[in-house]
């Protein structure tokens, strides 16, 4: 794999470092406060609308907790800078030019002043990924952040199941589980299981973890995943961790034993249940439903029809709801192209292609599987869910994937102390 020792221990545990034999200490981790951080990040993505929850928030009340978290991350990110350094990130500069076409069209009057305050929030989500970026050194401390956080979320989800099954299965949303404590529809908390369950494979196939602790996130997070009857978040995780395990079965024995049994099961499953995975694949939608996506398509045609001037074209109609005539979008590309135009979508196609090709060109490991399966899962994601061209889950495991790709920095030389020099006298001198 690397040179780096392995660890065990669940995959919440510290991803801390020795050092090497006949070399220098390895570069300090970052504090722990940084996972808070990342949290509140996290926190901020929830979004403020969802299922009916069993004691009723108002919306001013959630929108008050996101956005307090991510004036929190931000000065606790900036605290802990001190003294302040950044490193060089492409994915974080070319979504810091992503605010150049979200401010050109939000600063149109028509687009009110909701646009230019979700800009100012992503200016501030963009500035707490800068300070973060000190402690990207391609090590997988953010991965044990990302795994804590949303396990952490997918709790409060099944405890909601657990006060009112009613109220987070609603016939509503079909029988599929929401969020029934905080607002969460059955897409984002199929995004979060799929999204654990495959980082945490990963670390058990890499040694970073033993089995047990990792069934303790894997089992719930599959049990959580079927009862969201997630599409798109399945076949996220499925083709993400054949391309991320993929990426190790030239240097990984593990990963070429759980590829040969992936496939074998995966051979019995389409021979021996056909009929019951497209039973559930369907989801009870008639063939027409499901062939224009659950309505989608009728959206996407409706919004490229639209007529636009050339400064719509460009740089769109300015950030809102990632609607279109009070209907969602459920595209990244086309909620880019809506509302930053192909200024916009030339920014995004560009960090996406940079992190890919940067993924593809590092050598095997075990953070590179992971960013790659992160990448891999963003990228299916964008075709049927929106998100990448404003502060979003999405580019929260993006920016994940950017720390791991980060070139790990470099340790810090040992200085041998200084020996005072002996004062000596003059009449000494004076005798020499």
């Amino acid at each position: 794999m690397t040179g780096t020792p392995m660890r065990g221990g669940p995959p919440g545990a510290p991803d801390t470092a020795g050092t090497r034999p006949g070399a220098g200490p390895l570069p300090a981790g970052p504090p722990r406060t940084v996972g808070i951080v990342w949290a509140l990040l996290g926190l901020n993505t929830l979004g403020s609308t969802g299922a009916q929850t069993i004691v009723p928030l108002p919306r001013s009340l959630i929108q008050l907790v996101t956005m307090g978290a991510l004036v929190a991350a931000f000065a606790l990110a900036l605290v802990l800078n001190r003294p302040l350094r950044v490193r060089a990130s492409a994915f974080v500069f070319l979504l810091t030019l992503l605010l150049v076409p979200s401010v050109i069209s939000s600063a149109d009057p028509e687009s009110g002043a909701g646009a230019l305050f979700r800009c100012a929030r992503l200016a501030v989500f963009v500035g707490t990924l800068w300070l973060l970026t000190r402690w990207w050194d391609g090590g997988l401390t953010f991965v044990r952040y990302h795994i804590r956080m949303y396990f952490a979320v997918l709790g409060s989800a099944v405890a909601g199941l657990a006060v009112s099954p009613g109220t987070a299965m609603p016939e509503l949303y079909g029988g599929r589980l929401v969020g029934a404590l905080w607002p969460l529809t059955p897409p984002q908390i199929g995004q979060y299981s799929a999204v654990i369950i495959g980082l945490t494979v990963l670390l058990v196939l890499g040694r970073r973890t033993d089995r047990a602790g990792a069934a303790v996130v894997i089992v719930p997070s599959l049990a959580v995943l079927a009862l969201t009857h997630t599409r798109t978040a399945t076949v996220g995780l499925l083709v993400g961790l054949t391309l991320a395990i993929g990426s190790l079965v030239l240097t990984s024995a593990a990963a070429r034993r759980f590829f040969a049994w992936a496939v074998l099961v995966a051979a019995v499953a389409a021979v021996g249940f056909a009929s019951a995975l497209r039973a559930w694949f369907l989801r009870g939608q008639t063939e027409e439903n499901f062939t224009s996506l659950t309505g989608r398509a009728k959206v996407w045609d409706a919004l490229l029809a639209a007529p636009r001037t050339t400064a719509e074209k460009l740089f769109g109609t300015g950030l809102g709801d990632k609607s279109f005539d009070g209907l969602p979008i459920d595209n990244s590309w086309l909620a880019v192209y809506h509302e930053q135009g192909l200024t916009g979508i030339t920014v995004v196609a560009a960090f996406i292609a940079v992190l890919g090709g940067v993924a593809l060109l590092r050598p095997p490991s075990l953070p590179r599987a992971c960013a790659i399966f992160l990448i891999s899962y963003v990228a299916i994601s964008s075709y049927t869910e929106a998100g990448l061209g404003d502060a979003s889950p999405y580019l929260l495991h993006l920016a994940l994937a950017a720390s791991l790709l980060a070139a790990p920095a470099a340790a810090a030389p040992l200085t041998t102390p200084a020996v005072p020099r002996r004062r000596v006298p003059r009449w000494a001198r004076d005798r020499r």
